[in-house]
């Protein structure tokens, strides 16, 4: 029962963290496209395209991060898990996974801090708190996190998989 909610939690998690970053990608897009348009149509584009482009590409990548994780989307080799005999290729998957667990909850806590430290700072183009933008990467470490407690310690698909 545990495993079937796990894999409900994490079919339903998966699309909704991809089409939150699928929608700051488009509204990055429309910033770029504003900025260009602004640029080199109307003469002049305000300093806070670039900003917001790259805020908006940040937090697209960090909430994507946790879903293409638990897909198997990131590059890795899986050579050694395959040549292993059963067992240790067992404990090497485990090994990964409490890895992966104490990076993600670790770059969650750490960049949680940071971006509390930075709350008295204003960016200079938008004009608003530092924390604002830096808040996407504890929110991403959290859903890597989240993603991963959902996976478990069980083998990554690979692209060979998958053919």
């Amino acid at each position: 029962m545990l495993n079937t909610l796990r894999s409900r939690l994490l079919a339903i998690s998966r699309p909704v963290t991809l089409t939150l970053a699928g929608a700051l990608l488009s509204l990055n897009v429309a910033a770029i496209l504003f900025g260009v348009f602004a640029r080199y149509i109307a003469g002049g584009a305000p300093i806070w395209t670039d900003e917001l482009s790259r805020f908006l590409i940040i937090a697209t990548v960090m909430l994507a991060a946790g879903a293409v994780w638990s897909e198997g989307g990131h590059m890795r080799v899986g050579l050694l898990e395959k040549l292993l005999p059963a067992p240790f290729a067992r404990l090497l998957n485990v090994y990964q996974w409490l890895l992966t667990l104490l990076i993600a909850a670790g770059g969650a806590w750490v960049s949680y801090r940071y971006a509390l430290s930075v709350s008295m700072f204003t960016t200079s183009g938008l004009g608003i708190s530092r924390t604002v933008p830096l808040l996407s990467l504890p929110i991403g470490f959290l859903l890597l996190t989240w993603h991963v407690l959902l996976y478990g310690p069980a083998p990554l698909t690979t692209v060979e998989d998958s053919l």
